[in-house]
């Protein structure tokens, strides 16, 4: 199974929100080799720049680390079956940007979108699944 990381699941970890938990599971499973975490460049940017206003630069870069010694691909590019779909999931949900790249990537990877982020629930219907951290 393949799951795509919102920024608001590593976040909910990061402030020990719940859900939490359920991401710690993911990991441990993507650690042991049962599932494959990936994480798009625009969602860890949405984690470092959130870090950098509640905690500052210096700890943002250390959580941005802690993220990438886990067993998680960043996709650093937008393709353009990503780019196609963001845009029409912009426009068509009226969602933030790094949305519209998170639920286009995990459509496009057929992939479960981890998130706490209830924008999605209108997209995800039928769309792309979403694996829920409650």
């Amino acid at each position: 199974m393949r799951y795509l990381l919102d920024a608001c699941a590593i976040l909910a970890l990061f402030n020990g929100e719940e859900g939490s938990e359920a991401l710690i599971d993911l990991f441990k499973k993507a650690r042991a080799g049962d599932i494959t975490l990936s994480m798009s460049i625009v969602q860890l940017l949405e984690v470092y720049y959130d870090r950098v206003y509640v905690v500052g630069t210096e700890e943002a870069k250390k959580r941005v680390e802690a993220i990438l010694a886990e067993p998680v691909h960043i996709i650093e590019t937008i393709s353009l079956p990503v780019l196609y779909e963001a845009g029409r999931f912009k426009t068509r949900y009226s969602m933030s940007l790094a949305d519209s790249v998170a639920a286009a990537t995990a459509k496009i990877l057929s992939a479960a979108l981890v998130t706490k982020d209830s924008e999605l629930e209108a997209a995800a219907d039928g769309e792309f699944s979403i694996h829920w951290l409650k």
